[in-house]
């Protein structure tokens, strides 16, 4: 009995030793996750705020996001930028960052936050075999950018319900949808972690009277709203000019009406809870698709996949797919373009509120040379 216990506590303590080394083997790994993407403050950026200042329950959390603040100095309207809802979505961060670091606005004034779920990069999908980061050369050097999830990190909500009740609606879904913060707005004070970041930015549209909200997203392939602009219905007219603008340009992109049915989504709650024209664009990433190849940086960055080749020929993909796929700098040029239609045709809708911005990269500079020399 004596040797059996001595056994077990021998085990035991080589179980304890091997969990403390794998521990701290990675936990640097973890913590560096944990940390924000390095995004420079560009000639516009006049302030840095956090999120916290609109709903201060979540200070000190990683939900206690960047907010960039662009403030010409000069009246006029006003503009909220999402980026990095869903983490698994590179180029609307991408264009968010990219616009934090170069537009430089020189009438009204722009909100934007590139992470606005910041837990979603602090991990990534399960079994999607997704790397962790991508690295671009930029012209200031070699800069590397987080890969994540569409979903909060468990580690900042858990355990997910079996089914997911939107608040205010009380419609039903899947359990793991509890962590996708576009499916939480317009957000709870007593919510969990996602609901309680939905409901700071919906305070922050609240309190600086944000004129127009842009969502930026991307979709697979296969998905059939994809390369479009899903307008909440006060915000169709705005939309309906914006295609026909990007359309005279060469860019094509489709106009969805807001679902009435389906709640939780930035284009819905925050066009009904506030005053704000709800936007959200829709482009091609191949690697959030499941009918991709390897999931590698090649692919993020390149968008080049042969099934997705080889479905476009059997008809199974909602885009046009070729060999030359969809490059990461030309999905973020048609979000810049995007972006300045939509601050274009408000001022010719609204002329006494203005939003004028220049500095912004050109999506025909963005598609030829890339993203690099504006980072």
């Amino acid at each position: 009995m004596e040797r059996t216990k001595k056994l077990d506590i021998a085990i035991s303590s080589a179980l304890l030793a091997a969990a403390i080394v794998v521990a701290a083997l990675v936990t640097p790994g973890f913590l560096a996750m944990r940390r924000p993407d390095l995004i420079r403050k560009g000639p516009g950026v006049t302030r840095v705020a956090l999120l916290s200042e609109y709903f201060p329950d979540i200070k000190g959390s990683v939900g206690d996001t960047d907010v960039y603040i662009l403030d010409s100095g000069k009246p006029g309207g006003s503009a909220l930028v999402l980026g990095g809802t869903h983490e698994n979505e590179p180029a609307g961060f991408m264009a968010a960052i990219l616009f934090v670091e170069n537009a430089l606005p020189t009438a009204g004034r722009l909100f934007v936050i590139p992470r606005v779920n910041a837990s979603g990069a602090t991990h990534a999908d399960p079994m999607e075999g997704t790397p962790h980061t991508f690295t671009i050369d930029a012209a200031s050097g070699k800069r590397s950018f987080r890969f994540g999830s569409r979903a909060t990190n468990p580690v900042d909500q858990w355990p997910d319900p079996d089914i997911y009740i939107h608040a205010s609606s009380g419609q039903r879904l899947s359990g793991s949808e509890t962590r996708n913060l576009n499916r939480a707005y317009p957000g709870r004070l007593d919510g969990t972690f996602t609901e309680k970041i939905a409901y700071a930015v919906t305070s922050l549209i609240r309190k600086e009277g944000i004129d127009v909200t842009i969502d930026l997203h991307e979709a697979s392939p296969e998905y059939p709203v994809i390369n479009a602009i899903v307008a909440h219905e006060r915000a169709m007219p705005l939309a309906s000019e914006v295609i026909l603008d990007l359309e005279l340009d060469d860019i094509t992109m489709g106009l969805e009406p807001s679902p009435k049915s389906l709640h939780g989504l930035t284009h819905r709650e925050l066009g009904d809870a506030t005053n704000t024209l709800a936007l959200l664009m829709e482009d091609t990433n191949p690697s959030q698709g499941r009918l991709r190849g390897k999931t590698d940086e090649a692919l993020i960055l390149e968008g080049k996949d042969e099934l997705y080749v080889r479905a476009q020929k059997l008809g199974r993909l909602f885009v046009p797919f070729d060999e030359e796929g969809w490059p990461l700098s030309t999905r973020v040029g048609r979000h810049m373009a995007g972006l300045e239609a939509i601050f274009g045709a408000f001022t010719s809708q609204n002329p006494g509120k203005p939003l004028v911005v220049g500095g912004m990269p050109a999506y025909e500079d963005l598609a030829s040379g890339g993203l690099g020399k504006y980072l």
